[in-house]
């Protein structure tokens, strides 16, 4: 593992293995790719895993369609469908090859919208980060419009009506947050990636395989860290003065000045983090595997072990 990454990691998480790629910017928005060991055999999230049904509104049924492997729930995936009440869970799990688990404790995420979400025409998203830390503090809460005030808000702090629709971010915005998928590249071998706005760390997330990875791609770089940059994004910057190499060599050695002047930067944003003790709670049990919730004074999220391997992670910045 990079030592940058040591300071954000609680002291339980093991990323031994995993690698810094080179990183990559879009406005206020930098990635950087993580590499590193495979975990195969887990059910990815949009082709295995579905929502099947809403009993009532605050209550999702999800599904794993998988003949073979265990689907780990992405935490705070949310589905959206027109003219239907919008959701979102505030907590990941286990689904099992075939099992269908009810989370009574999702959330509403578009105030006063009538209708059930069906199997139809189901696309799925990641809540925003900054509505992330509040999400994971009302899991196990029923109530289905237990986020409605910090959606509201959150849309007065983006210049939009103050309503508990997180549609008006989401769906409205999609054009513009959408074009950060196409900005960012996904990288070959891709397990996970370190998220930065402004400069400041907003998450660090890791998936068993590149599959899962790059099923996860859309809805994290556009929506769970996309909505931040896009409310952060600067002013355009004056073009820069054209380069002019004078040979292959000298292009070659400018790229790999910029490739480390960035990566050290990087490095510098890591070790201005806010740092603190991270405590564990387990979760849920499949098998070998344990779901636990991390919640520190500047980071949270859920992370997924096996043993001393850090199979799946979700943390953010809170």
């Amino acid at each position: 593992m990079d030592t940058a990454l040591e300071t954000l990691v609680p002291g339980p998480l093991s990323l031994a293995g995993h690698r810094l790629g080179a990183p990559q910017q879009a406005g206020a928005l930098t990635m950087v790719p993580i590499s590193g060991p495979a975990h195969p055999g887990f059910a990815p999230p949009r082709t295995a895993l579905k929502l099947s049904r809403v009993v009532g509104y605050g209550q999702v049924e999800l599904s794993n369609g998988a003949d073979t492997g265990v689907a780990i729930v992405p935490l705070h995936i949310g589905y959206i469908q027109d003219a239907a009440q919008n959701h979102a869970l505030c907590r990941s799990a286990f689904l099992a090859p075939g099992q269908k688990l009810l989370f009574e404790d999702a959330c509403c995420v578009q105030e006063s919208q009538g209708g059930y979400l069906t199997e139809r025409d189901q696309w799925f998203f990641v809540l925003p980060a900054e509505l992330r830390a509040r999400a994971l503090q009302l899991r196990g809460v029923h109530g289905y419009s237990k986020l409605w005030d910090d959606i509201a808000d959150l849309n007065v702090r983006y210049g939009l009506p103050r309503r508990g629709h997180l549609e008006q971010i989401l769906s409205r915005k999609r054009p513009v947050l959408t074009q950060f998928q196409s900005r960012l590249e996904l990288q070959p071998g891709q397990v996970g990636a370190l998220f930065f706005v402004a400069g400041r760390f907003a998450g660090l997330e890791i998936a068993p395989d590149p599959r899962y990875f790059a099923e996860m791609w859309t809805a994290l770089v556009c929506f769970a860290y996309g909505v931040a940059a896009w409310n952060a994004e600067p002013d355009p910057a004056p073009p820069a003065a054209p380069f002019e190499a004078g040979g292959l060599p000298e292009l070659r050695g400018a790229l790999e000045r910029d490739r480390a002047a960035r990566l050290s930067q990087i490095g510098g944003w890591l070790a201005d983090a806010p740092s603190g003790p991270v405590e564990l709670q387990e979760e849920d049990r499949y098998i070998d595997l344990r779901l636990s919730t991390a919640t520190g004074p500047h980071i949270a999220g859920q992370i997924v072990t096996d043993g001393d391997r850090t199979v799946y992670a979700s943390l953010f910045a809170r």
